[in-house]
């Protein structure tokens, strides 16, 4: 009888172990997951942008886009006032590369310009100007440098802003007995009745 249970015994132990290898074969061991490229950047459409903001929930915001040559596109300003839930926008063809926009209120009429610089070709900086003004975007025409200026005229200009008033400051290169001579004008820009008007500053202003 006990021989009996002894096998009884050793058959169950036996079936047991048969189980477990059975389950232990059957679970398969957890691999990752086929390694892939890390997540890529998408590359920015918009090769400039900037936000300006006026006052709290008054805000314009300036992007230009474009494909191929970097110097064809265009540009939008967009405005956004969250306060009154008005939003407006202008869209504006562009041959130049955008380098910079910022906000003035130049006659101080309590009505924001917005200043789109841009670089026309190589070194040649210029403005494009426009006012919200009565719910819409109005641009003003921007003065091109005198024919005085003109002359002696190779880029490289600059304008900034100085104590609320706009600058350019624009080298001029002399040629005289051979020998040449690059001084550094300065314009500066007035504002009235959305008509701008240019005076050169004197070194010693």
């Amino acid at each position: 009888m006990k021989l009996i249970d002894t096998i009884k015994i050793t058959i169950l132990g036996l079936v047991g172990i048969v189980l477990i290898a059975s389950c232990t074969a059957d679970e398969k061991p957890l691999t990752p997951a086929p390694a892939t490229k890390g997540d890529t950047k998408e590359p920015n459409p918009f090769p400039f942008y900037k936000s300006i903001e006026i006052k709290p929930g008054f805000n314009f915001e300036v992007l230009s886009w474009g494909k191929g040559v970097d110097t064809l596109g265009g540009y939008l300003i967009l405005m956004s006032d969250s306060v009154k839930n008005n939003y407006k926008s202008i869209s504006v063809e562009r041959e130049g590369i955008i380098t910079d926009a910022w906000n003035m209120d130049l006659d101080n009429d309590g009505n924001p310009e917005l200043y789109v610089q841009y670089v026309v070709r190589k070194n040649v900086n210029d403005l494009n100007v426009y006012e919200f003004a009565n719910n819409r975007f109005d641009k003003i025409s921007f003065p091109g440098l005198k024919d005085n200026l003109k002359k002696g005229y190779e880029g490289n200009d600059k304008f900034f802003v100085k104590n609320g008033d706009l600058f350019r400051s624009v080298p001029w290169v002399t040629i005289d007995s051979n020998k040449t001579t690059t001084l550094v004008k300065t314009i500066k820009y007035n504002l009235r009745g959305n008509s701008f008007s240019t005076s050169e500053v004197k070194p010693e202003e």
